[in-house]
């Protein structure tokens, strides 16, 4: 169950950001965003608030309950380079304000730009030690100059002094001044109602399903009839895909779409893949994933020892099933992306540490690196390691702002709650040709900053037909909907 107390105070804040990422990683994600979020008006004498978590995009942020006066929600886990935009701001007047609250050392700064992330400073707001997460306080500051118009607004979070999460964020004022509508900060669209309904835009950040394509891909799905289940068959719910490197780059097309090099190094297999690749671009490419009508993109961080990529050995795909009735998993929808992971998270990983664990496969490890972190494995083996996706989805949305909210975890061996639709359960196999020990350092850091993104690219009679033949059945294929016996 989820722990507000510990939640919004931990007692160690330096380990504030492991604590609350899990937390968030279940239902209660699903709930923060469930309401849409505007940019509210206001009396002349009042001014605009713009709502932290009504961000169109973000890098590095999580959304939780606020004790601040009015309740509602906040955005926190915020560091050094962590980001938030909105988008059809408008600056009413010089005086500005934010509400934030910090459990840091030393606090730091946010810096409001405009239009990029290295846009014109509109202002900086200086941000002290408050006493705790939820201990609230308003610090202002000036506009250097206020812009005309609608615009897209940025804040950029700075903290030279550590590496640890330093502000909680409540909402920010734009000057005062009577605004005239409420201007919704979310990019993401939704289709044209009927005539005479109403809808509601979808929150900041979800983007919904086609659900035209879904729905014609589930009827698809539904027809493909079920295989004889030959004696010998293994009786595991899952197939592979096997993909090579495809390129490495400093792209992340989820999580910077359109920022070329704005990342830090990645290793790509499947298609070729840049920051401005789409499930749309990726069915375009030739792709070096050997499951037929799989172009699908997979990456991860670069392994690097002694500063240089470190080279694959194999790459592996299992699409599979934990909950307790395969015959319910759908393939995925059209479109879905999703990451898995943390990519800012810095903390050691000794042996039996438990999560984020690289480990030997196909020999046994020997020792460890100097600092800990990393096995040594014995000459005939690799270094290995294997992360696991969630594999229940909202139902609606192919996206959210965090790219991790629109999936969810099982209950009691069901997809149920805010995650009802059980799908494919993908596990990376990542193999490096390394023994491991010293000089091994991640592209996003240490060893717990693991993490990696999936975008869906597949050919949906092929994806269906593997769903239905093989985890449908609970009987183990390869590449194929054929089957593998023991």
């Amino acid at each position: 169950m989820f722990d507000e107390a510990r939640h919004i105070a931990p007692p160690d804040p330096r380990r504030r950001r492991r604590l609350t990422r899990v937390a968030l990683g279940g239902s209660v994600a699903a709930a923060l965003f469930a309401s849409v979020v505007y940019l509210t008006t206001a009396d002349a004498a009042e001014a605009p608030k713009l709502q932290a978590e009504a961000f169109a995009a973000q890098f590095g942020s999580g959304v939780e309950p606020t004790s601040d006066a009015g309740g509602g929600k906040n955005v926190g886990w915020l560091n050094n380079g962590d980001w938030l935009e909105y988008k059809d701001v408008t600056i009413a007047g010089a005086d500005l304000g934010a509400r934030v609250a910090s459990a840091g050392a030393k606090g730091g700064s946010i810096e409001l730009r405009l239009g990029t992330r290295t846009g014109a400073l509109l202002a900086t707001f200086a941000v002290k030690p408050t006493g705790g997460w939820q201990k609230w306080t308003t610090v202002t500051a000036t506009a250097a100059k206020v812009p005309a118009g609608k615009q897209t607004l940025f804040a950029i979070m700075k903290n030279t002094s550590s590496r640890a999460d330093f502000v909680n964020i409540n909402f920010f004022t734009l000057g005062t001044g009577k605004a005239t509508r409420s201007a919704s900060v979310t990019t993401s669209t939704a289709a044209s109602p009927s005539a005479g309904a109403t809808t509601s835009p979808p929150a900041a950040g979800f983007v919904p399903v086609d659900q035209a394509a879904w729905q014609q891909e589930l009827a698809e799905f539904n027809a493909i009839p079920q295989k004889a289940i030959p004696a010998g068959t293994t009786r595991v719910p899952e197939f592979h895909t096997d993909c090579d490197v495809s390129g490495q780059a400093p792209d992340d097309p989820i999580v910077f779409p359109g920022l070329s090099g704005a990342s830090h190094l990645h290793t790509f297999f499947g298609p070729k893949v840049d920051a401005n690749s789409t499930a749309a671009k990726l069915r375009a490419e030739t792709t070096t994933c050997n499951a037929t009508g799989d172009n699908s993109a997979y990456w991860v961080p670069a392994l690097l020892h002694d500063g240089q990529p470190v080279k694959m050995k194999s790459f592996r795909v299992y699409y599979g099933s934990r909950v307790k009735d395969p015959s319910k998993v759908v393939p995925f929808p059209p479109g879905l992306v999703a990451v898995q992971g943390n990519a800012k998270l810095q903390e050691p990983t000794p042996k039996n540490a438990g999560s984020n664990q690289f480990w030997c496969a196909g020999s046994a490890e020997i020792g460890r690196s100097a600092d800990g972190n990393w096995p040594v494995c014995a000459p005939g083996g690799n270094l290995i390691f294997q992360l696991v996706f969630q594999d229940c989805w909202d139902g609606k949305n192919v996206d959210s702002p965090d790219h991790k909210s629109h999936m969810g975890g099982m209950v009691n061996g069901e997809c149920t709650g805010a995650y009802p639709v059980a799908v494919p359960d993908l596990s990376l196999m990542v193999n490096y040709d390394s023994l491991g020990g010293d000089g091994l350092t991640l592209s996003s850091g240490m060893a717990s900053s693991m993490h990696g993104d999936f975008m869906n690219a597949w050919t949906p009679a092929n994806l269906s037909a593997l769903v239905k033949v093989c985890i449908n059945a609970d009987a183990k294929c390869g590449t194929t909907p054929s089957f593998v016996g023991g």
